[in-house]
């Protein structure tokens, strides 16, 4: 009986019969994409965008009303009231008390001796009367986020102080 190999394996007699060897493959080239030249036109857009844009710092943005918050008690809080400054450029008043009266203004000459003065103010209310737990900023509208910052500081400086708050205008 003969044995079947199913791949039979040729013989060469000799070492020229035998094939060629196969030439190395060449390197496939490398597929992926240079994005150095979508770099370079992303920054150009971005420069031009902010070079042609038009600031302008007066114009308003309307802030969205109070979703949730808390109540404050006006009876238990020292107010005070901001309210906007003479021109556009000078600096907000700011009042003793709920409401822009001229009589309960604080000196708006110097910005330190206006905070010290607020400062005081607030610290002696809330000795004198020690219900008095909150304080409570009320601002204007159209009073620019600084000058509130500026009045926060000013009333944050005294350690009786333990508890601040801004008042918004609630949308009925």
């Amino acid at each position: 009986m003969a044995s079947v190999t199913s791949n039979p394996v040729p013989e060469f007699d000799d070492v020229d019969d035998r094939p060629a060897p196969l030439a190395p493959r060449e390197a496939l080239e490398d597929t992926e994409m240079d994005i150095t030249p979508m770099i370079d036109i992303t920054f150009l857009l971005l420069i031009f965008f902010i070079v042609s844009s038009k600031m302008d710092p007066s114009s308003n943005v309307p802030l969205p009303p109070a979703a949730a918050g808390v109540a404050v008690p006006v009876k238990s809080s020292v107010i005070i009231s901001v309210g906007p400054g003479d021109t556009a450029d000078s600096p907000a008043k700011v009042y003793k008390g709920d409401g822009i009266k001229a009589e309960n203004a604080f000196q708006d000459g110097d910005l330190e001796a206006q905070e010290e003065e607020i400062a005081a103010y607030v610290e002696d209310q809330m000795l004198e009367n020690p219900e008095l737990i909150y304080v409570l900023i009320k601002a204007s509208k159209g009073i620019k986020y600084r000058e509130v910052s500026r009045v926060q500081d000013a009333v944050s400086k005294p350690e009786t102080v333990k508890q601040l708050h801004i008042a918004v205008v609630e949308v009925q």
